[in-house]
């Protein structure tokens, strides 16, 4: 259960990231846009752990 978890707060990141780089977009906004991009990378750092086979 654990690694479901991660994986729904991963794709949450990444979700937000994907949001706040559109908002920057759509408004011209360097800083949303580099914050969604921080986010969306930390989103997919999340879920690559996450998806490590465990023995």
């Amino acid at each position: 259960m654990e690694r479901h978890a991660a994986l729904i707060r991963a794709l949450a990141m990444k979700a937000k990231g994907a949001k706040l780089k559109s908002d920057g977009a759509a408004l011209g906004d360097e800083r949303l846009k580099a914050e969604g991009r921080r986010w969306a990378e930390a989103g997919r750092a999340v879920q690559a752990g996450a998806k490590v086979p465990r023995h």
